[in-house]
């Protein structure tokens, strides 16, 4: 499941919307809608995802959370690491090889220090 998939079932649950009820909502199949909450299919368009947003008539702070959601969605993510520091590749390739082992737990760590060192050496 990808976070925007995620995001889209809690929605979902919160207001007793069916699948099926929301895909007719925004002119889409079911089955396209469940391939896009399992992370089946690649993250959605910009205007697909402003008729989610306006499906769940959400407020701004949560509409922007809704469309955040939808750029790191992509499940299928390729990363180019060449012409980087030979680390990066490291990195890369044990992530690539540890992430479907590692508890959610662990993700929440990795996540949380990725983006600590990111606000790091963003400033």
């Amino acid at each position: 499941m990808t976070p925007l998939g995620a995001k889209i079932r809690e929605l979902r649950a919160k207001r007793g919307i069916s699948l099926k009820e929301m895909a007719a909502g925004l002119s889409v199949s079911s089955a396209y809608l469940s391939a896009l909450e399992h992370g089946k299919r690649g993250k959605p368009t910009w205007f697909l995802v402003q008729r989610i947003i306006t499906f769940f008539n959400v407020i701004w702070d949560e509409a922007e959370e809704i469309q955040r959601l939808a750029e790191m969605s992509d499940p299928k993510i390729a990363i180019d690491t060449a012409g980087m520091d030979p680390r990066a590749t490291e990195l890369t390739n044990l992530l690539a090889a540890k992430i479907g082992g590692l508890s959610p737990e662990s993700l929440d760590h990795l996540l949380h220090q990725l983006r600590v060192v990111a606000a790091r050496d963003k400033a």
